[in-house]
């Protein structure tokens, strides 16, 4: 296999780990355990038994070679390491932003944004970036991307609760609209 089609496949068993360990685990007739994880042998038998087979080699190099950290192995199991959109508690503990995280969108949701702030959507909570950069790349996947600034400080004095993925994305349930700093041009 060439590396560009390598590349390609590697594309294509992210999607497909996304897609089953993060929103519909049954619809390959599986279902996660507590804190999202489910066996890999589970996972690998049920991915081929559903005409999508995937080498062991094929699921350590996505999981080593991602660069937003999607996935987790502990010992015999794999999970998604956030993003899900089943119930899945992730036993992360609370923890202390910092002052500010940053949420990438684009201009179309800001004027709902303005009203309603950060709702977490299809998904269990809202997901933030520790820098602008990453903000920018998140808010870049579905256009033209603006940055908002978010007072964690005053949320999490305010009593708002956070927690940090193993990857380093921040979630809370939700960031009202006064906790918001827009930018003055988009």
């Amino acid at each position: 296999m060439t590396e560009r089609n390598d590349d390609r496949r590697t594309v294509k068993v992210s999607k497909y780990l996304s897609k089953h360990l993060r929103h519909q685990p049954d619809r390959i007739g599986m279902r996660l355990e507590d804190g999202g994880w489910v066996e890999i042998d589970t996972l690998l038998a049920a991915a081929a038994a559903h005409g999508f087979p995937i080498t062991r080699e094929e699921l350590d190099r996505v999981v080593a070679t991602n660069d937003k950290k999607r996935f987790a192995i502990e010992g015999t199991r794999i999970r998604a390491s956030q993003g899900h959109s089943v119930d899945v508690d992730l036993g992360l503990p609370p923890a202390t932003p910092p002052a500010y995280l940053y949420h990438g969108t684009v201009a179309r949701n800001l004027d709902a944004i303005r009203v309603e702030g950060l709702r977490p959507m299809s998904r269990h909570d809202v997901h933030l970036s520790p820098d602008r950069e990453t903000a920018i790349r998140v808010g870049a996947r579905r256009g033209r991307p603006v940055v908002l600034a978010v007072d964690a400080g005053a949320m999490h004095r305010d009593g708002h609760v956070f927690h940090i993925s193993e990857n380093g994305v921040w979630l809370t349930k939700a960031v009202p609209p006064q906790y918001l700093r827009f930018p003055e041009k988009h």
